[in-house]
């Protein structure tokens, strides 16, 4: 019997998951585990939200909403868009809620592009890119951005990629994993190659709080970039919501009705009682947001700090997220094996760095969405194997 079609077995098995399961291995063993692997934060869900969701159940909410999400959820995100970020969208027509951000992007990349079309995306990625990609039959196109310049895009990588094909350009700023932000600059050379190639942008901004250096920016402010714009976002990361699965897609009416004909079709709509409890995290989470934030940075200022003094390591410190991603290629030893010498060595758990791409290779990301006392632990321990590797 056929076990899956060729694009499904195109999909690697490893990665984030792999080490995780070896992981968890270990720590029911009794080894002590510092999981910096997995990419959420360690906060509860804000207890209004949770409250909301229970008020919801007792008030039956528990059936099929509109496709594109309940209005209340509809005009508070519209309302913290435009009061965080500048951003103005129509809650009836220009707004779809989704099933978080990955079907989200799932549902853009099967109602706007064929099969062998191309979508150009910034590497290293979120690793779900690539997969999706498979899954839809679109072909990824890696545009390289470089730790050696800083995590600073080269525009020219993009239009030397540009060909007949090519369909859209999907960003990620605040980056997963490097960590990097596209400066308004940055965004307003992209905007002009996409309107001189006539390409829509998808403007992954999931980590759009988590901006520590300055003011988060969308791509989709910029002028005559709203109408070829579709801005994903979701509360797993701002609000600490993963397992809720509440994500959604702005951006012009006639791109979003397309869309909704296979959101409805993927998952009909985003679950009721949990959209309940999203209103009240938009309407009134501004205050979790901002201490959360506060603390994640202060996390980030440590660990990029321990992380700096290990010779070997090459890295630059994040504008924004809450990943480090160092170079480890003076090791001589690839990312996979480097993360798993970690995990066996001293209990630390990142991901291999090829998990993000062709671009990612060499590197292995850290996500310090531990508690303080974790990042210092693991800062020494990792000074410890390093050092260790290093004398090899």
């Amino acid at each position: 019997m056929r076990s899956s079609n060729s694009r499904i077995k195109d999909i690697k098995f490893g990665g984030l998951y792999e080490i995780f399961t070896k992981a968890n291995a270990l720590e029911e063993e009794g080894k002590r585990i510092i999981h910096m692997e997995i990419g959420r934060p360690d906060f509860d869900s804000p207890e209004m939200a949770k409250k909301a969701v229970k008020k919801a159940l007792d008030n039956e909410h528990v059936h099929y909403t509109d496709i594109n999400g309940i209005r209340p959820l509809r005009e508070a995100i519209i309302n913290k868009e435009k009061r965080r970020f500048g951003l103005e969208y129509d809650s009836e027509t220009e707004i779809t809620v989704t099933a978080g951000a990955c079907e989200a992007l799932s549902a853009i990349l099967l109602a706007y592009m064929d099969a062998g079309e191309e979508l150009l995306c910034t590497s290293p990625f979120f690793s779900a890119y690539s997969e999706m990609a498979l899954i839809t039959g679109v072909k990824l196109v890696e545009v390289p951005v470089y730790i050696d310049n800083n995590w600073k895009l080269d525009i020219n990588e993009i239009r030397k990629r540009i060909t007949s094909k090519t369909k859209m350009l999907l960003i990620n700023s605040p980056n997963n994993p490097t960590g990097y932000v596209l400066s308004k600059e940055e965004l307003q050379l992209i905007a002009d190659i996409a309107i001189e190639n006539d390409l829509v942008v998808i403007s992954d901004e999931c980590y759009d709080e988590f901006n520590y250096e300055g003011e988060h920016v969308s791509i989709s402010t910029l002028p005559n970039m709203k109408e070829r714009t579709l801005v994903v976002k979701s509360t797993s990361k701002s609000f600490s919501m993963t397992g809720w699965r509440i994500g959604y897609v702005l951006g012009p009416d006639h791109m979003i009705r397309y869309i909704n004909k296979v959101h409805q079709n993927l998952s009909t709509c985003a679950t009721a009682f949990a959209q309940y409890g999203a209103v009240e995290a938009f309407n009134n989470g501004d205050k979790y947001i901002e201490n959360m934030v506060t603390e994640f940075k202060r996390r980030g200022d440590r660990f990029y700090e321990d992380l700096s003094k290990i010779k070997g390591l090459q890295i630059v410190k994040p504008e924004g997220a809450f990943y480090m991603f160092p170079k480890i290629t003076s090791f001589g030893l690839s990312d996979v094996e480097v993360a798993e010498y970690l995990l066996e060595e001293v209990g630390v758990v990142g991901v291999p760095g090829s998990s993000f791409g062709e671009f990612g290779k060499g590197h292995i990301r850290l996500a310090y969405s531990r508690s303080y006392e974790d990042i210092v632990e693991a800062g020494e321990k990792l000074k410890f194997a390093f050092d260790k590797l290093r004398k090899r």
